[in-house]
């Protein structure tokens, strides 16, 4: 647990500063958090993944915000299988959906380089 917290404040420490003061507000109050629980995964450059198989989890800082919506509705309709990533985006709500895909969007992706 301790070494996912290391992670997930390092990874948290690699968004632009704007994406980050942006994704403060987000996480706390306009979302209940929602940015926080992506980053431990998708926050963190050439992480792996090893359920259901060992796989490369995609770094998501910076992918275009269409993008990722399409995505996350993808998971949320069962298009996309990934059994994590299903539950998780059956949870979200479109107005959560869109601004996870702005606030991950907007965020630097050479700034964790």
């Amino acid at each position: 647990m301790r070494k996912l917290l290391i992670w997930a404040a390092l990874a948290g420490a690699a968004l632009s500063p704007q994406a980050w003061a942006q994704g403060a507000d987000m996480g706390a109050s306009k979302s209940g958090g929602k940015a926080a629980m992506c980053i431990g995964c998708h926050g963190i450059p050439g992480y792996k993944m090893a359920f259901p198989h060992v796989y490369h989890v995609p770094y998501i800082a910076g992918q275009s915000p269409k993008y990722l919506e399409a995505a996350l509705k993808a998971y949320q309709s069962g298009e996309r299988r990934h059994p994590t990533m299903r539950s998780i985006a059956a949870g979200l709500s479109d107005k959560d959906i869109a601004e996870l895909a702005a606030y991950y969007g907007g965020a630097d992706k050479g700034a964790a380089k």
